[in-house]
């Protein structure tokens, strides 16, 4: 990345979800290519995702999920970093999300959304046009 700061992610699994390979397999990929990765792990509450963040000056916060609890934690995140202040991250959410879902997590402001068999390449090249554009248009460039 030619002496830029790298892409940072979080990666956590909200809620009482107990799987963890797939959030797993993605930060590795995001770790293969070039990108700083703070995992979290599994069982983490919405309060300790958004400290996470903060503390870690995160460039996206991403949440796996696979226990079909993906609207109601999404909203739980969602909130804390509108109350935290932090709701400009992005929030990318993955795992078992059936089609008919992803329009509303967008309409909640989602940024990405990744359902399971997602191609890691289009989940990389995804996160890295999105914070692409994201600068172009701060910049103006």
């Amino acid at each position: 990345m030619n002496g830029a700061r790298k892409i940072r992610v979080l990666i956590a699994s909200p809620g009482l979800d107990g799987h963890d390979r797939g959030a797993k397999v993605v930060a590795r990929a995001l770790k293969d290519a070039g990108m700083e990765i703070v995992y979290l792990g599994i069982h983490r509450t919405a309060e300790e995702i958004v400290k996470a963040a903060i503390q870690e000056d995160v460039d996206f916060i991403g949440l796996s999920m696979l226990s079909g609890a993906h609207l109601i934690l999404t909203e739980q995140v969602l909130k804390e970093m509108a109350m935290q202040k932090i709701d400009d991250v992005p929030l990318i959410v993955g795992g078992t999300i059936p089609k008919r879902d992803i329009q509303k997590l967008e309409e909640m402001g989602v940024r990405l959304i990744f359902p399971t068999q997602t191609p890691l390449d289009t989940s990389i090249a995804a996160i890295q046009e999105y914070l692409s554009s994201r600068a172009t248009q701060t910049t103006g460039k």
